[in-house]
This record gives C-alpha cells, structure tokens and sequence, in this order.
C-alpha cells in the first residue's frame, strides 16, 4: 500500500504533537517531583512560596501572610525555620482556642514594588492579615533614583499564565554548575577540572534546563518596562518611591478589609534607619487612626554585626528568626481579634 506525500506529512505531524506532549508532560512531573524534594529546604511549592500548599481556608481560621525578601524567605535555612513559620508555631501555642495559620510569601531579591503583585497573585489564600517585612532591598537602589522592579516569581511566563511555579531549570543548572565546580556552586576560585562524563552530563543538564525554559518561554515574555512605581510626598525624594510602594500596597489590603502589619526589620546601616524613618512618617501621616495598620519597629531588636544572630551580616540563624516572631506574635493576635 502506498501512502501519500499528505498522509506522510499528517503522520509526521501527530508523532511530533505525541513526541512533544510527552516531552512536556515528562517536564511537568520532574518539576513537581523536584518541588516535593525541596519545598522545605531550600525551594519552594508548585504555587511558588515556602512550605506545604496551604489548604483551603477553615471557619474560624485567622490567615497570615508575610511579605518580603531573603530574610522573610529564610535564605539558608530550612522552611520551618523561617520567621512565618516560628510564628504561627507560636500563635498557636499563645491562643490554643484559636485556628491560625502563617504562610510565607517571601521573594528573595524583591523589594517593596513586589508588594502589590504579590497581594493580588496570592489573594485566592483568602489572608486576614498582611505583614509587610522588607527595606534592605531597596536600599541599593533609591539612592540613585532607581527602583528594585524585581518580581521574583512573575519573571515565570507559566506563573503569570496560571499561577504554577517552575523550579526545574533553577534546580538543573545549579546541579550543573555544582558538578564542573567540583561540587561548590560558590567555588569560583577553586580550580577544578571536570572529567569527560562529569562535562558531558552537565552538558545534558543545561541542555534539559534550557529544553525546559524553551517550553515555559512559549507562555509569554515579561515586558522589560515595568509601570512607573508609585511614589509619596510625604517621604524625601530619596525614599519616595519606595514609601509609595508601602502606600500602595497597605492601601490595596485595607480595601479589601485585610489587616495590615508593617515592619521595620533589624537595622542594616544608617541609610536604612533613614529609610525607615520616612516610611513611619509616611504610616502616619495617611493612616493615622485606622487601627487596622500597625506599625512594628523592630531596628534595635537584634544586631546584625553578630555573626552568631546574622550569619552573613544581613540573613538571621534560627534563634534570631524566632527572636523577630516573637516580638510579631502580640500584634498578629491584635490584628485578629474578633
């Protein structure tokens, strides 16, 4: 029987869609496989914050989330580490009639423009309360007359589009830098000379990674002009963009009847004392008298110059985590009274 030149092509075009279904569908499972394996050491869940998905919402259930960068994420430190999750370990030792939960929306590298994008992109968790924890990443940047427009999680077409995080590609070309550095991805001044099979095999990791970026990147591509960020007169105009992102943000929770929590964290220099300094005027000056927003200083809590608190000057170990929750546990329990 001959087959036609059509009927070769329509076969060769459903092997193709088979062979690159499968190919995606193979993605997918490594990527909530590698989700599973990480999510409470250094990754995160599918939905793309640390920890366990948090289940749907119980009646009488007070939810929390916290805002931030690294030091909100517990860079360096298992998830049940991390400042969210001492907290709600603590409410629910302070308040055993109550039903509390923590979740921890903590973005490394993102600063308080992220704020907003990641009250919308999680307002399906149905939140109470809304701590914001950041100043240290925007510190760099307003100084210059520039803002942090890093959003961690949306550089992901797949998580704009629907709301899944992909970690594969992370995972596989730090695997692979990790194997030609001899197992030190920090190992920049370290000579090390891979052999044949380890190159090859971290070749083919690359290739997966970028197989699997190649796949995720025909959901979109993030626009290289974010909107101009807000900013507040009532701040000086080295802080007042970064003060507009707290207003905006505090702003979108109390249309919405969530509590909102801001808090200034351990400080790191003087520019950040200045900083936050604004931000508290700022507070104030456009919140006064709602009770809703607090306003928690936290400065002088712990001393960042001790490397048995702040490892690296800046990342607090887990006693110092849990110093930073319990100093957050009476205002979350003001913010949910009843």
């Amino acid at each position: 029987m001959t087959i036609t030149r059509r009927r070769k092509i329509i076969y060769g075009l459903l092997t193709l869609a088979m062979v690159s279904g499968l190919t995606v569908l193979a993605l997918i499972v490594a990527d909530v496989y590698v989700h599973w394996r990480t999510q409470h050491q250094a990754g995160v869940n599918v939905w793309g914050y640390r920890g366990d998905p948090a289940p749907r919402k119980q009646p009488g259930e007070s939810r929390v989330v916290m805002l931030g960068g690294s030091t909100t994420f517990g860079w360096g430190l298992p998830s049940h580490e991390s400042i969210p999750a001492f907290l709600e370990h603590k409410l629910r030792d302070a308040m055993p009639g109550r039903r509390f939960s923590v979740i921890n929306l903590g973005a490394p590298g993102q600063g308080a423009y992220g704020f907003v994008f990641d009250l919308v992109d999680f307002a399906h968790l149905d939140y109470d309360i809304v701590i914001l924890y950041e100043g240290y990443n925007d510190l760099p940047f307003q100084p210059l007359g520039l803002n942090n427009f890093l959003l961690w999680r949306r550089q992901s077409p797949v998580f704009r589009w629907t709301g899944y995080h992909p970690i594969l590609p992370i995972v596989l070309r730090e695997k692979a830098t990790a194997m030609l550095q001899g197992g030190d991805i920090n190992a920049a001044q370290v000579r090390f000379e891979p052999g044949l099979a380890t190159r090859a095999t971290a070749s083919a990791l690359r290739a997966a990674a970028t197989l699997t970026d190649g796949v995720t990147g025909k959901f979109g591509k993030l626009s290289e002009m974010p909107p101009a960020p807000a900013v507040d007169d009532q701040c000086i105009e080295t802080w007042k963009r970064y003060c507009g992102s707290v207003r905006e943000a505090v702003e979108w929770a109390r249309e919405r009847g969530k509590a909102v929590i801001y808090v200034t964290q351990p400080f790191k220099s003087d520019a950040h004392v200045e900083q936050q300094a604004n931000v508290a005027a700022m507070l104030r000056a456009r919140f006064d008298g709602d009770r809703d927003v607090q306003y928690v200083n936290l400065g002088r809590v712990i001393d960042l110059s001790d490397p048995a608190v702040a490892y690296d000057g800046l990342h607090l170990v887990a006693s110092g985590n849990a110093t930073i929750a319990d100093h957050l546990l009476r205002p979350v329990i003001e913010a949910a009274r009843p």
